[in-house]
């Protein structure tokens, strides 16, 4: 195994990312850090050393407990790494959530669920033929003859002439 190992396989194989090439992407991207030198995806890493690995909205920190040659299960994670983020990070991960989707401006963008939902509905009840007649005092043909005519017949054909 010897005293060094490549950060990308050793970000893969502790379970931080889910595949290698995430893992090299993130240090090409330059989320990957040790003693605030950016590491490159074949750059070496030795046990005793803290890197920080930056998962938006928030920076982990890990100390490298040991090196290891395959992927190991998630049980066993915890013989290779320590977690020494600290509390206030978190914090940030919990106001994120709380947050949810505060920083979208209403309307723009692709609707919400919630949205999309409201709309739906919307569609779905006003498109009953009668939908305009909730808001509106239906007028009964038959209450017509009882009402007095404005207007006489001799009246209507003068204004449609």
């Amino acid at each position: 195994m010897g005293d060094q190992q490549r950060i990308d396989k050793w970000l893969w194989a502790t379970r931080i990312f889910k595949t290698r090439s995430i893992a090299a992407d993130a240090c090409k991207k330059g989320r990957i850090s040790l003693n605030g030198r950016t590491l490159k995806p074949a750059s070496m890493i030795s046990v005793g050393d803290v890197l920080k690995v930056r998962k938006p909205p928030i920076t982990f920190s890990f100390e490298v407990l040991a090196l290891l040659n395959s992927r190991v299960g998630p049980k066993q994670v915890e013989n290779y790494l320590r977690n020494v983020t600290p509390k206030s990070e978190y914090e940030v991960l919990e106001l994120q959530k709380i947050s949810g989707n505060v920083g979208r401006q209403k309307g723009t963008g692709r609707p919400t669920k919630k949205e999309r939902r409201d709309l739906d509905q919307f569609i779905h009840d006003k498109s009953s033929p009668d939908w305009f007649l909730d808001d509106w005092e239906y007028d009964d043909p038959e209450d017509e003859e009882d009402e007095e005519d404005v207007f006489g017949d001799d009246d209507w054909d003068t204004l449609w002439q």
